[in-house]
């Protein structure tokens, strides 16, 4: 258990209640009898013997938008790890589409943006061969098609990049490049898009139309798995937010999360409060 829950200052009325109201919500997606996309239960892992999460159970269903928030080592890509099938859960289980999520191999049902694309700074391909990369997991490594090509073009010009087609990954700004690697994941016709901090080193003109972007994505029916740092963004732009230590501080609406004190909790009775930083 964290320093932060042992607080007799923070009282154990409130983490009950953040702790209904989890189970609440987790019970209300659970009633329509969909499989969750996302499917965490009851999860510890650790790298070494200490747990990296302890005991975390979350489930996000098809269409939502979710951001998952916490401190610097946190838990947060570890848990990303765990959903995705790149860590095998010391205990609990992790399903991904209804499947064990560490033996899950419809990979293009997934879509993957990392922190910066920095894989890609150093790839002299242009903006189109690397949106071509996400028809792969549908084509191999053959020739695509016209319909591919299609889908293709279809993608750049979703997330606004036709015009850059032709250039090269390493001569665009951050925000471009990262608008670049959502638009190889809409080629591989995604269900879940998954994006570990996108927005780190990306301008605040490039941040606000990268999350309008992924708005439009989420209302047209993709689901967005979100881990970001910036808190003010997830408060303007995510409809539900999990907060990590190691474990779960809280799991719900983002209204409910602004006016809870689980960022106090989760970051340390110093942080400050989010009240007002979403008007």
């Amino acid at each position: 258990m964290t320093t932060q829950e042992t607080d007799p200052g923070n009282g154990t009325d409130a983490d009950e209640r953040t702790t209904a109201g989890t189970a609440d919500a987790a019970s209300d997606r659970e009633s329509d009898g969909v499989e969750p996309v996302v499917d965490i239960a009851n999860v510890t892992f650790g790298y070494t013997a200490t747990p990296v999460v302890e005991d975390v159970s979350l489930t996000v269903e098809a269409g939502e938008y979710v951001a998952v928030v916490g401190p610097n080592g946190s838990g947060k890509s570890t848990l990303m790890g765990l959903m995705l099938g790149l860590l095998e859960p010391d205990a609990g289980t992790a399903r991904l589409f209804g499947d064990r999520a560490d033996r899950f191999d419809d990979g293009e049902r997934i879509g993957y943006v990392a922190q910066q694309a920095s894989a890609a700074t150093g790839m002299p391909i242009t903006v189109r061969e690397v949106v071509k990369m996400g028809r792969f997991p549908h084509v191999g490594f053959g020739r695509l098609s016209s319909e591919d090509w299609a889908v293709v073009d279809d993608a750049l010009a979703t997330v606004g990049m036709s015009g850059f087609a032709d250039r090269r990954i390493t001569e665009l700004s951050g925000g471009q490049r990262q608008r670049a690697f959502i638009a190889r994941a809409l080629a591989g016709e995604a269900d879940l898009l998954v994006l570990d901090e996108p927005t780190v080193g990306v301008d605040a003109e490039s941040v606000d139309a990268f999350y309008d972007l992924l708005a439009a994505l989420n209302a047209e029916g993709i689901t967005v798995l979100l881990i970001e740092h910036d808190l003010g963004a997830v408060v303007e732009h995510a409809d539900r937010v999990v907060c990590l230590n190691r474990e779960v501080y809280f799991d719900g609406p983002t209204d409910e999360f602004v006016d809870s004190d689980a960022l106090a909790r989760a970051f340390g009775t110093g942080a400050r409060s989010l009240a007002g930083v979403s008007e």
